[in-house]
């Protein structure tokens, strides 16, 4: 059972910048592809960005390409998101994944095994 716990949300102005941080608490980070989500008030959760298991290669979602990136620490146990210039649009809870199918990186949802309790982020115009 894998454990994860996010931190750094919080309630900002449009253009500003906040960095999301999940901890694990399983011995074998390192064997999970990580991802972020995030879920819009009555809309369906969608990926925000997914990392690898060695932090090579990251996928990101269109709307946020070139203000968010994410990151992750193997030492740590940690992956974090690095959240710039944010828009209004970015309002959402935000929620940290794991997956364990040893895939390359991972984009759905439905492949995600653990989740996080989730962490507000408000955004305002």
């Amino acid at each position: 059972q894998v454990q994860l716990v996010e931190s750094g949300g919080g309630l900002v102005q449009a253009g500003a910048s906040l960095r999301l941080s999940c901890a694990a608490s399983v011995s074998t980070f390192r064997s999970y592809g990580m991802g972020w989500f995030r879920q819009p008030p009555g809309q369906e959760r969608e990926l925000v960005a997914a990392i690898s298991r060695d932090g090579t290669f990251a996928d990101y979602a269109d709307s946020v390409k070139g203000r968010f990136t994410i990151s992750r620490d193997n030492t740590r146990n940690t992956v974090a998101l690095q959240m710039k210039r944010l828009k209004p649009e970015d309002t959402a809870v935000y929620y940290c994944a794991a997956d364990r199918s040893g895939a390359p990186i991972t984009t759905e949802v439905y492949s995600y095994d653990y989740w996080g309790q989730g962490t507000q982020v408000t955004v305002s115009s």
